[in-house]
């Protein structure tokens, strides 16, 4: 069954942060938790945690609230850093697992695993105030994970990490989806959710707009992308004068542009030629997460929310 959220809303005050919200997340699944700035998509983390409780609703594992499921069957990994400055990185970790019931030496031996495999071994004698952002990010992770839990919930996991610390969060993610783990997470970083996930919700003002299969949701927005190079006409300037095409970028191997899903993408072909372009490069995309994302929630203006919401 996995988890479910159903119809829960919250209000801090007179602003109310979740709206209705209802959606659901397969047990054993990546699941890529979107939205903007101040969408709601913390608070509703920390409602699934049972840090805060919804005013209304229901959000339940495997068909049990989850305010008795036990507490070790969650790894959580905030937006904000929540590790001890001043404490070793071993010794840290180690406290953490303890906390959460694992006996020493399987912590150890955990805690040697992920070490060496994140390549911080050479850093878990340091202090956590003394490591790099992206190091202070992964031991993060690992406070998150060395219990091995069933459900992780992480909060921006990405942030601050460099192209090939990514890379090593996204094979851990992968390692604990093999292990049957349900992971949802929430980026800004779509490319990440487009590679890593099944399912997707995206939220905004705390109401689900889009949600589905990472395929449904790009098939229901159609095949609109056309992607074009003209060898002789590198802008094709002219592109910008058609009716019901929007460009949207520009590069030196193609032009790509959004077509009014009413329209046949060959008369793009036709125009190209009127216009005596030798056409080099023509295809057809599905959107990207990015695309769809930009298109429902655009740069439109958040509500002022209190400092709790902090995503």
């Amino acid at each position: 069954m996995g988890l479910v959220v159903e119809h829960i809303n919250k209000s801090f005050a007179q602003f109310q942060a979740i709206k209705d919200l209802s959606m659901e997340v397969k047990e054993g699944a990546i699941f890529g938790f979107l939205g903007a700035n101040g969408a709601g998509k913390t608070t509703t983390m920390r409602m699934i945690l049972d840090i805060l409780r919804p005013d209304s609703g229901r959000i339940t594992w495997n068909g049990k609230d989850v305010r008795e499921v036990p507490r070790r069957n969650w790894g959580y990994l905030p937006e904000e850093r929540g590790l001890y400055p001043k404490m070793k990185v071993d010794e840290q970790l180690l406290f953490l697992a303890r906390l959460q019931g694992i006996s020493k030496q399987d912590a150890q031996r955990e805690l040697d695993e992920w070490l060496d495999r994140f390549q911080i071994n050479a850093n878990r004698k340091r202090k956590i105030e003394e490591l790099s952002k992206g190091n202070q990010q992964k031991v993060q992770f690992l406070a998150a994970v060395l219990h091995d839990p069933t459900i992780l919930i992480m909060d921006e996991p990405f942030s601050g990490l460099d192209p090939v610390n990514a890379n090593v969060l996204k094979e851990a993610f992968l390692e604990m989806h093999h292990r049957g783990k349900t992971i949802i997470f929430s980026t800004h970083q779509l490319e990440q959710v487009e590679e890593l996930c099944q399912d997707i919700v995206i939220i905004n003002k705390g109401e689900s707009i889009v949600q589905g299969s990472v395929q449904e949701v790009k098939r229901q927005h159609g095949r609109n992308v056309v992607r074009l190079k003209l060898d002789n006409d590198p802008e094709a300037l002219w592109l910008d004068t058609l009716e019901g095409v929007q460009v949207t970028k520009r590069r030196q191997d193609y032009i790509e542009m959004q077509i009014q899903t009413n329209l046949n993408p060959n008369f793009i072909v036709e125009a190209a030629l009127q216009h005596g372009g030798i056409i080099n490069r023509f295809e057809l995309a599905e959107p990207s997460l990015t695309d769809i994302f930009i298109e429902h929630v655009g740069t439109s203006a958040l509500p002022d929310a209190p400092s709790i919401l902090s995503a």
